[in-house]
């Protein structure tokens, strides 16, 4: 697939085009580029995670008008969430069109999680720029908005922002996550998080991202907590 036709797939064609060339750019692939003038995708990922938050945001005040604040809070969290955007990018077979230098390459770093989750909110961005927020909602409306209406985010629960709720009502302290270990090739690459309630472990938790090993560790400060 190529940026052609990715683009007749999504019904999307772009104004400027070195915009959605822009959005699958990783950094590694401008490093080998010396002397050329190409910008990578992080400034478009930083653009498109705040659109992401606004565009759906406003489905969610619309669409559900009982729902609370706190609520929305936690269902947004779920659907902008890394694996949920890696599903998202997944979906889409952005994974194909991702520009990587020869080092990204070779450890796998087309599938992995992190560079996925960043080139959908990368995309968002560009396509932000490209058209405004209302081709962004057109194209969130055929391929994310769906899904939150058959309820595929409702389980998918935020530990971390329980966690941050339990602490900051009984006033308990200060939480810090770190991350002590990573295993496994690049490629394949495994974290291990410890959460920490005024330096003091409540435990750890592991995933293929750092974020995954935080959520994990979070429920488990969760079950220590509930448990006193």
């Amino acid at each position: 697939m190529n940026f052609a036709e990715l683009q007749e797939k999504i019904g999307v064609q772009f104004h400027d085009e070195s915009l959605l060339r822009q959005a699958f750019t990783h950094s590694s692939y401008v490093n080998e580029q010396r002397g050329k003038r190409i910008q990578d995708n992080e400034r478009l990922e930083f653009l498109g995670d705040a659109v992401l938050e606004l565009t759906v945001s406003k489905f969610l005040y619309h669409t559900f008008p009982k729902m609370s604040e706190g609520e929305m809070t936690k269902l947004r969290a779920a659907i902008v969430c890394e694996p949920s955007l890696v599903k998202f990018a997944e979906l889409l077979q952005f994974g194909e069109l991702v520009l990587l230098g020869k080092g990204e390459e070779l450890t796998g770093g087309r599938q992995r999680p992190a560079l996925l989750a960043d080139v959908f909110e990368a995309f968002i961005g560009a396509l932000y720029l490209d058209q405004g927020l209302d081709a962004v909602f057109q194209f969130l409306e055929k391929y994310v908005y769906p899904r939150i209406d058959k309820g595929d985010f409702v389980r998918v629960t935020d530990f971390k922002s329980q966690l941050q709720e339990l602490v900051q009502q009984d006033n308990l302290g200060e939480i810090i996550y770190r991350i002590v270990q990573e295993k496994g090739p690049a490629h394949n690459r495994e974290f291990v998080s410890e959460v920490l309630l005024n330096n003091r472990s409540l435990g750890t938790g592991t995933g293929r991202s750092k974020k995954e090993a935080e959520q994990q560790a979070a429920a488990r400060a969760l079950f220590v907590l509930s448990g006193k």
